[in-house]
């Protein structure tokens, strides 16, 4: 259920300019609830596109470990332990850094805990992220444990499966907030690949993160990123790609058919809890305005076709461009645009740019008052 930085990003050496001279960095740390002897940490720094090894450091029986490197420029450090899976730390270390870290190893959610990072604001932004996804581990394991009990009910079990779907958007909104609150760290332009694959949605994020750190690291690759993020992503004025997906009847209906409209592209799904809320809201828009030329495409990311076609019929879905491939997450018409969570909109003018996207509720209502009138 947690979102993965993607491992290509992490492949990137942050590199500055030549000339500067070399600085000690320097981690100390302590590691609780390791089991058995000999333990170790497996340093290395990213290169280019592979890990160069810096050092393997023993952990003494306290859980104790240091380690010492220099550096001329910021440079993304990976943390390995052995003994423990899932266990890499990212370690954003500029030169000049003298970090402290307190770590605890949870066997039961396979999670390496940041209990607290000291020593620069990128290894206190690490430690903040990390506890976001260490409480929604928790809360996860909890909904996981009740979802595969024999005598849990298909009711509850679709009640649960709406209560995981809220957690990741609760995480997402944490995540989010806490970038937006540390725009000028260096250590946001590696999170903000949290969002990679939904950069169309969180575009005002990485334009946030790009503004707070091209002054100062304009030359850092992981900056250089961010901004060529920001230029590649689908925002309002750009055209909207192309999908075309089978109806529930299998006919192919594609979304530049609709050219010519004002086209509403609805991500959803039957068992997306804010979507199905959302819909009498959609339905009354829809009824109000589809005379003066508004049509909606609603990509459903189901896997079960019967459970689909239920919710369009309950929700009184009345338009024709209803679309799925029934591939859930890996829908190809949610690949296009980048979607990892619903509900999702984004608004098409009559000529196929973009208007805006994740409108819903008043602020969906209002944009349409203001293209149609009342």
């Amino acid at each position: 259920m947690l979102h993965k930085l993607k491992t290509t990003i992490l492949a990137i050496l942050l590199v500055a300019a030549g000339t500067a001279t070399a600085q000690k960095v320097s981690v100390q740390g302590t590691i609780n609830g390791l089991k058995g002897d000999g333990n170790k940490v497996v340093v290395g720094a990213v290169a280019g596109n592979k890990v160069q090894p810096i050092d393997t450091v023993a952990i003494d029986k306290k859980g104790n470990f240091k380690f010492d490197a220099t550096s001329t420029a910021p440079a993304l450090y990976l943390l390995n332990f052995t003994n423990i899976e899932k266990s890499t730390l990212h370690l954003m270390l500029e030169p000049g850094d003298k970090v402290t870290l307190d770590l605890a190893c949870n066997d039961t959610l396979a999670f390496l805990h940041v209990v607290s990072a000291k020593g620069s604001p990128n290894v206190q932004l690490y430690q903040q992220f990390n506890e976001i996804l260490f409480q929604h581990a928790k809360k996860a394991r909890q909904f996981d444990d009740e979802y595969i009990l024999p005598s849990t009910s298909e009711q509850r079990k679709n009640e649960l499966s709406q209560q995981m779907q809220q957690l990741q958007i609760s995480q997402n909104i944490a995540v989010r907030k806490l970038l937006e609150q540390n725009t000028t760290v260096l250590m946001s332009a590696f999170l903000v690949t949290y969002f990679d694959n939904d950069a169309e949605t969180y575009a005002d994020l990485f334009e946030a993160i790009d503004k707070g750190l091209k002054e100062h690291y304009a030359d850092n690759q992981f900056v250089k990123y961010v901004a060529a993020k920001v230029r590649s992503t689908l925002g309002p004025g750009r055209m909207a790609p192309e999908i075309a997906m089978p109806d529930p009847d299998g006919k192919i209906r594609k979304l530049s058919d609709l050219r010519g409209k004002v086209v509403m592209v609805d991500f959803w799904a039957s068992w997306c809890g804010p979507c199905r809320m959302e819909n009498p809201n959609v339905v009354r828009l829809y009824k109000k305005y589809h005379s003066k030329g508004f049509e909606i495409y609603s990509v459903s990311l189901d896997r079960d076709r019967a459970k689909w076609l239920t919710a369009i019929d309950q929700d009184n879905l009345e338009w024709s461009n209803h679309v799925s491939d029934l591939n859930g997450w890996t829908s190809s018409g949610g690949a296009t645009y980048g979607i990892n969570s619903v509900p999702a909109t984004v608004l098409i003018d009559r000529q196929g740019r973009i208007i805006a996207r994740n409108l819903r509720g008043q602020q969906l209502a209002d944009k349409l008052k203001e293209i149609f009138g009342e």
